[in-house]
């Protein structure tokens, strides 16, 4: 079957927007008293996450324009690779830091005070640092028991503290590492003044329910805020750091379309469906969703990867509606099958009415369109001549307009023909 287009699809008008409620069934349950889902931020890592996906290499240039974007579309921080990372590391995050952006600039180190002397000199707002707590990469990676991890972090911590910049503590692979473990390593950073504690999900083995858990507990141990880092692994990203807001985190790592190391972690534009949905106010106050589009194909074409056709808003799929059921409801009142108005990012739903799946009012639509006249009882009959069409081969716009346009024909053919008579 030959690939969709627009073309064979119909436009439709504005959604009618639902009456107002008391209360958004699906925003933040009053229950969830340490809930942030109507005051959370978001911590930008295209420009680091995002750097370990397959497929990226971002020059100077591609960064810059990549985080004057993400500072138009309103993020509250992004994070850039360390700077120990590379010399061109390096310079670019100084670089990124000149331009002026309105978002605060971070950078995410390893826990090691040769890392955090290059990080505070290049004039990012804040450093992120990271070290690996499960027994695996105790084990495997940096080969530290939690003593040495706990005497690391006070002296980097401190350090960065000193040069008045924000600091971030994070464990690496929360979800596989001791409870008890965790929450001595959070207290102790806590009480020294870190600025945020991470808890990240490094492998995307973790479910909602355990990241609700988890974040009730740290939340009752530590007076500083939590920032969040869920991997994709099993497809609980989105889900997981919609809990994590709602157990008490306020930070929520993301990247476009999700870019990552494997198949990445919570994407920029996934997580604004949920939270739209959740508190429509606060983010359209806080987020210039109009730009996610354009946002997303910048770094789409950067990485040399589609937009796949099921992505959250602006897959070409998000907003089309085929079957005649849907059709005829969402003509009459789009909330009917939506739970998200494209016109908030600035897009607009069709009816794709091309195919035999195709109901009379979608066709009746269509007629309207066309300037002709035909009773319901005729789209009906036409709508009948469009199926069988459509059970034999794929359709597109021209097939449908074609058999509607003859059909009004026959129509005022006979009707010549009975006042001739």
């Amino acid at each position: 079957m030959p690939p969709a287009t627009t073309e064979a699809f119909e436009k439709v008008g504005e959604a009618v927007k639902p009456e107002q409620v008391k209360s958004n069934p699906y925003g933040p349950n009053p229950s969830d008293f340490l809930s942030n889902v109507s005051s959370f931020k978001l911590i930008e890592s295209t420009l680091r996450e995002g750097e370990q996906f397959a497929n990226a290499f971002f020059d100077t240039e591609k960064k810059i324009a990549i985080a004057k974007a993400l500072d138009d579309f309103g993020v509250d921080y992004i994070e850039l690779t360390s700077p120990a990372a590379s010399e061109q590391s390096r310079l670019d995050c100084e670089a990124i830091c000149k331009l002026g952006l309105k978002a605060k600039i971070l950078t995410h180190i390893r826990c090691h005070m040769d890392d955090a002397r290059i990080a505070v000199q290049t004039g990012v707002d804040g450093v992120d640092v990271v070290i690996g707590t499960s027994q695996f990469l105790r084990e495997y990676s940096h080969g530290k028991d939690m003593n040495y991890i706990a005497k690391s972090a006070i002296e980097v911590i401190e350090f960065v503290k000193s040069h008045g910049i924000e600091i971030r503590f994070s464990s690496e692979d929360s979800f596989r590492s001791d409870l008890v473990d965790l929450l001595n390593i959070y207290r102790t950073v806590d009480k020294i003044g870190v600025n945020r504690v991470g808890i990240a999900d490094t492998v995307g083995c973790a479910n909602p329910r355990q990241v609700y858990d988890l974040i009730r507990t740290l939340r009752s141990v530590v007076s500083c805020e939590i920032e969040c880092h869920f991997h994709n692994d099993t497809g609980c990203a989105i889900a997981n750091a919609y809990t994590a807001l709602e157990a008490g985190a306020t930070f929520i790592d993301v990247s476009v379309l999700g870019i990552g190391e494997r198949n990445g972690i919570t994407s920029l534009g996934g997580l604004m469906a949920r939270m739209i949905a959740a508190d429509r106010d606060y983010v359209l106050s806080k987020y210039k969703l109009h730009k996610l589009r354009d946002l997303e194909n910048l770094v789409a074409e950067s990485v040399q990867i589609n937009i796949p056709f099921n992505n959250p808003i602006t897959g070409f799929c998000a907003f089309t509606h085929k079957a005649g059921i849907h059709a005829k409801a969402i003509l009459a009142n789009p909330s009917t099958y939506e739970i998200l108005d494209p016109s908030d990012f600035g897009l607009t739903r069709y009816i794709h009415f091309a195919n035999r799946l195709t109901g009379w009012n979608a066709i009746k639509s269509r007629v309207d369109q066309l300037n002709l006249n035909l009773t319901d009882a005729q789209c009906k009959e036409v709508t009948t001549k469009i199926k069988a069409l459509g059970d034999i081969r794929p359709l597109n716009i021209d097939d449908v307009d074609s058999i509607i346009r003859e059909y009004h024909a026959d129509q005022n053919s006979e009707i010549a023909a009975a006042i001739s008579a």
